[in-house]
């Protein structure tokens, strides 16, 4: 069988990449795949498989005339915080692929926020025609159940990703702590210099080397490489487009402070302690599935409508953030081996899915 895979592949975006690379790995031997990718070239050589342009709709046509299923790929697509026209393209892609007859699987995803009424029917509309649903979140499954969808609830399948050496890091000074920020509008300059600071202050009293990991290289290299510039000790700047070497970095790391949901992830899968930096309801999420320390960096506070507990906001001082990283970094504990199996064991769930549906579908 043919399947269309579609998310925000081919972007340069670490996090959608390992998605990518999880779905692929999960597929059934008896699916080709055929990517809708932003770099088609790149794509194909990186993962071995057919790729088309994703915003082509000449190429995207043809792609779902000689497809059987089109799959939606994890991660946050239907949602409209960060464009207004998500939910049109991703929406717009599965009613197409629906409306030509293919049979259609939502796999892995965090569906919202959803903040216009539009978006959350399209949303809505699209997830009723599919023959599979799996969602990564208790939000999302809390929301598809109002609808009355049928899902699966499971852990981020990244979880389950196969990690890969990279070369040259056993080499670097130990202890070694990642830090993965990202662009955005509430890492003002102004934080970004204190955030810069406690590192700096961090580092001259743990010693350790700084791994600095900008998970999309177009938004985040340039936070990266300011931070670099600062630091008073060992450090390397890693730009790895390979989702499995991104998550074998976190092979040799003891500590990770992580905006990027992807990196906080990848971090407690190769049994690192994590330190969340919440921009985004699914990071605020994740920190406290897992119960780790963290901060929101929402400077008028998340107004909490699911009964779970606020994360305490960043704080305003260099010299407070770095004494409580150093303190984490001296005390703090990692997920258990338990802890991490589970939830690898849990996010193969997403790969029993697929298998259930293809054998339904191949019948």
């Amino acid at each position: 069988m043919r399947a269309v895979l579609c998310g925000y592949y081919g972007m340069g975006n670490g996090g959608d990449e390992a998605l990518l690379a999880s779905l692929l790995q999960m597929l059934p031997s008896q699916v080709t795949p055929l990517v809708l990718s932003g770099n088609p070239e790149e794509t194909r050589r990186r993962y071995g498989v057919e790729a088309c342009p994703r915003k082509s709709a000449v190429a995207v046509w043809a792609a779902l005339k000689q497809s059987d299923v089109f799959i939606w790929g994890g991660g946050s697509l239907m949602q409209d915080a960060t464009s207004a026209l998500n939910p049109f393209y991703y929406g717009g892609l599965m009613g197409l692929a629906q409306g030509m007859g293919l049979k259609t699987i939502a796999w892995a995803q965090g569906i919202g926020p959803l903040q216009r009424r539009r978006s959350r029917w399209l949303a809505k509309q699209a997830l009723k025609g599919c023959a599979a649903v799996s969602v990564r979140d208790r939000a999302s499954a809390q929301l598809l159940a109002d609808w009355c969808i049928p899902h699966w609830l499971a852990p981020d399948p990244v979880w389950a990703l196969q990690s890969e050496p990279v070369s040259g890091l056993w080499d670097l000074p130990a202890p070694r702590v990642a830090v993965a920020l990202r662009s955005h509008r509430w890492l003002t300059a102004e934080r970004l210099e204190t955030l810069t600071q406690a590192l700096i202050n961090f580092q001259k009293a743990t010693q350790t080397c700084i791994l600095l990991l900008p998970f999309q290289p177009q938004a985040d290299l340039a936070i990266a490489e300011s931070i670099q510039s600062q630091l008073p000790g060992p450090n390397k700047l890693y730009c790895l487009a390979d989702p499995k070497q991104l998550k074998g970095v976190f092979r040799g790391v003891e500590m990770v402070i992580g905006m990027r949901f992807h990196a906080l992830v990848m971090g407690a899968a190769e049994g690192c302690r994590c330190f969340g930096l919440s921009y985004d309801p699914k990071v605020g999420q994740l920190i406290r599935d897992l119960t780790l320390p963290g901060w929101d960096l929402n400077p008028v506070g998340i107004v909490e409508s699911s009964g779970d507990s606020p994360i305490p906001p960043l704080p305003a001082a260099s010299k407070a953030i770095s004494q409580h990283w150093i303190e984490y970094f001296a005390n703090g504990e990692p997920l258990s081996n338990d802890q991490v199996h589970s939830l690898v064991d849990r996010a193969l769930m997403h790969q029993e899915l697929l298998k259930e549906t293809f054998a339904k579908l191949g019948r």
